[in-house]
């Protein structure tokens, strides 16, 4: 499909909340494709449509093993349960980690990709993915949830040790 422009930082359209889907028509899988096709480009592990600029709720996520790539329209959280502070980064705020609080396990409603309802329990990885995701779905993005201190920019050659590392 297409790779998509990825949305940065002070961009205005990151902490707008999106919209949501009212029919799940070929623009709308088309933009799914597209987002997971972008994520992939940029190592990601989700991706939300405001971060390519598309102001609807829907998130894309692949935690890179066996059944574990999701295509959510209208996700909400129905239930959070324990906590973990993680390490975590984001497309849009490309170099940029620190500490964040997530929940441990999480309960999520929404539509597939063919309007089918779907409930997906997640915990550690994807508890934090589901979290992060829908957190930009609500205008609200990671750097403004780190624990003070813990934010640090990363750089290009360092970010790709750290890679090697895990």
């Amino acid at each position: 499909m297409a790779i998509r422009n990825l949305r940065y930082g002070d961009d205005e359209i990151l902490r707008k909340k999106a919209r949501e889907i009212e029919e799940i028509d070929d623009k709308i899988k088309t933009l799914a494709e597209d987002m997971m096709d972008t994520m992939h480009k940029y190592d990601g592990v989700g991706l939300a449509g405001p971060q390519v600029g598309i102001l609807k709720r829907i998130i894309v996520i692949d935690l890179g093993e066996e059944n574990t790539q999701y295509i959510l329209i209208n996700p909400i959280i129905k239930k959070q349960k324990g906590e973990q502070i993680v390490d975590e980064g984001c497309l849009s705020f490309p170099n940029q980690y620190g500490k964040v609080k997530r929940p441990k396990t999480i309960v999520v409603e929404a539509l597939d990709i063919n309007g089918k309802k779907v409930r997906i329990e997640g915990k550690d990885l994807l508890a934090q993915a589901l979290s992060h995701e829908i957190d930009h779905l609500n205008g609200e993005v990671f750097v403004n949830k780190v624990e003070e201190g813990t934010l640090e920019n990363i750089s290009d050659k360092e970010l790709e040790e750290r890679r090697k590392q895990k």
